[in-house]
């Protein structure tokens, strides 16, 4: 089947970041003997204190916050820890995308590495629904566990949890989601985003709370805390899949789990590395959340996510082996529905009035469950407007959602409540259930929210410039440069670079099945610049046409030569 067309996307809007305090840029490059272009860029960014920008620059695991300061640690410590010591067995109840996937493994690991007995539980997606329910209940009882610990889950779980305490069973909670209402009663909530949580990091995915959990168990039990920081791989992993933003204790979180990553020690994430085809590849964040994390991803979407917890704990390699060509065979079927659902949805998207609609719900019979937060995200970057996609069987809708920065998903969730089933998430992302006779309800009362909330000048993409310059500027010591500021991703992003009136050297030609290739003139030899998704745009350009470019600088080696490239966010004439 061929890809689906998009809709002509929004022209971007360009807007420069505000001039930064000269003063300030001084005194960086004076004191942390910056060059003004890096001591620029730290400023705009908010790290115009020389502390701060240190910290950025070079984040420490000894920078991280003490777990203790987390709310409930030390009730969920002392619980496990007798748990452990005596014996009991702990159900280890996770979420089946990449974050659940990863905060479960990590639990599991040091559970039975400090000797306790830790089962391993991830609901089916088809028939077993989102959080912790009636499956991850009976699951339980089955495994006789005394302690249900949940890791990506559980804070809206208020009937599974009143289930368990009635049979007898603990539940320690361990999220990261927003509380759509006051946490449930049990031994103890970890959740830096709950009421009265004094955390000071709001932004930890669920993983890097079972960073946090396992460094205190291991401190109680005297273990060695060693073993938390060897799970930094599993820690980055998500935290990058999860789109957690890269700024706080993520940032060094993420930053050495990626440095762990390449020579990771955990046999079945090397599997899973060598069958994406990335060993011997720079780990990169772009390359773990668009290459990596979508094939662990594929386990919960279009399988079971079971897989990818039985391959993140194997040390068997053969095994590994096999579950990782099968993540890949899986994810191959996850894109080619995704494909369909995305031809399918733009159909019904190009049937809107976007003049009317500012809040976009799609409802189809038969689409798949696992793939539609996918399409849901595409459509945002086609439309620049929140999406919810609901998948609808046998009456009832399964729906999840994305959203553009300026409105909060997970707030304009709250103000259809009473229209839903059930309903979690967060600022960017969110799911929810509903019953299908309320689909028009909900969509009209979604478009209406979002209609108060945003305004026509917000239905819009912006490309946030960070530095203007030529091309004479771009040079390998500039790529150099800017790898200070990576890790890359959500709340950090690469640095926007522009380049005002260009001249092109050379016509422009296509590359690839939807790529433009141009050259432009520079003092340092041609400057490459190459952009998917923009083929279609190759006849607007000639050469010795002066243009003005968007673009992220990377290095591109092959064939063991190297030259710096310039990726194309926009071109104008």
């Amino acid at each position: 089947m061929t890809a689906p067309a998009a809709r002509p996307r929004l022209a971007p809007r360009w807007k420069s970041t505000p001039v930064p305090d000269p003063l300030q840029v001084d005194r960086l490059t004076s004191e942390l003997h910056l060059p003004p272009l890096v001591s620029r860029l730290l400023v705009t960014r908010g790290y115009g204190d020389i502390e701060e920008a240190r910290r950025y620059l070079r984040p420490r695991l000894e920078h991280l916050h003490d777990a203790a300061l987390m709310k409930g640690m030390s009730e969920a410590v002392e619980r496990l820890a007798i748990a452990i010591t005596k014996g009991e067995t702990v159900l280890v109840h996770g979420d089946y995308d990449v974050d659940g996937i990863c905060s479960s493994t990590i639990m599991v690991k040091v559970i039975r590495h400090l000797g306790g007995v830790a089962v391993p539980f991830v609901p089916h997606r088809m028939t077993d629904g989102y959080d912790l329910g009636d499956a991850g209940v009976d699951a339980a009882i089955q495994a006789k566990a005394s302690v249900v610990l949940t890791c990506d889950c559980g804070t809206s779980a208020h009937a599974a949890i009143e289930r368990l305490c009635a049979a007898g069973i603990d539940v320690i909670v361990s999220d990261h989601h927003l509380p759509s209402r006051p946490v449930p009663e049990c031994v103890a909530v970890l959740n830096p985003r709950q009421p009265g949580c004094e955390y000071p990091d709001k932004d930890l995915c669920a993983a890097g709370v079972a960073f946090k959990l396992s460094q205190a168990l291991l401190r109680k039990l005297g273990g060695s805390e060693n073993i938390a920081l060897r799970l930094l791989d599993l820690v980055a992993l998500a935290t990058i899949a999860d789109v957690a933003p890269l700024r706080g204790e993520n940032r060094a979180l993420a930053k050495y789990g990626l440095k762990m990553m390449s020579d990771t020690g955990n046999v079945g994430l090397r599997a899973l590395i060598e069958a994406a085809g990335l060993a011997g590849t720079p780990l990169t964040a772009g390359r773990i959340g668009f290459v990596l994390a979508p094939r662990l991803n594929a386990s919960g979407r279009v399988g079971h996510a079971m897989r990818g917890v039985e391959l993140l704990l194997s040390s068997d390699p053969s095994e590994c082996n096999r579950l990782a060509r099968d993540l890949e065979e899986l994810n191959k079927s996850r894109q080619e529905i995704d494909r369909e659902t995305l031809a399918q949805a733009r159909a019904m998207a190009d049937k809107l009035d976007l003049d009317q609609v500012y809040g976009v719900v799609l409802g189809g019979e038969g689409w798949h469950p696992g793939v539609i937060g996918i399409v849901a995200s595409r459509l945002v970057e086609d439309l620049a407007r929140p999406v919810m996609m609901v998948a609808l069987e046998h009456g009832m809708g399964k729906g999840s959602g994305r959203s553009p920065s300026r409105f909060d998903l997970h707030a304009g969730l709250t103000a259809c409540a009473d229209l839903l089933v059930r309903y979690g998430g967060h600022k960017a992302a969110a799911g929810i259930t509903i019953a299908a006779d309320r689909l028009d309800a909900f969509a009209e009362r979604f478009n209406a929210v979002a209609r108060e909330r945003l305004t026509p000048d917000d239905l819009y993409h912006d490309l946030r410039i960070d530095i203007e310059l030529t091309a004479d500027d771009v040079s390998h010591d500039l790529e150099a440069l800017l790898r200070y500021f990576e890790p890359y991703g959500m709340g950090n992003p690469a640095p926007m670079l522009a380049i005002r009136g260009a001249s092109l050297h050379g016509p422009p030609r296509t590359v690839g099945k939807d790529g433009l290739k141009i050259r432009l003139a520079s003092a340092n030899g041609p400057l490459e610049a190459l952009g998917w998704g923009m083929g279609d745009r190759v006849s607007e350009f000639s050469a010795g046409d002066r243009v003005d470019i968007a673009f992220k600088l990377e290095r591109d080696t092959y064939m063991g030569e190297s030259k710096v490239v310039a990726r194309l966010c926009d071109i104008r004439p």
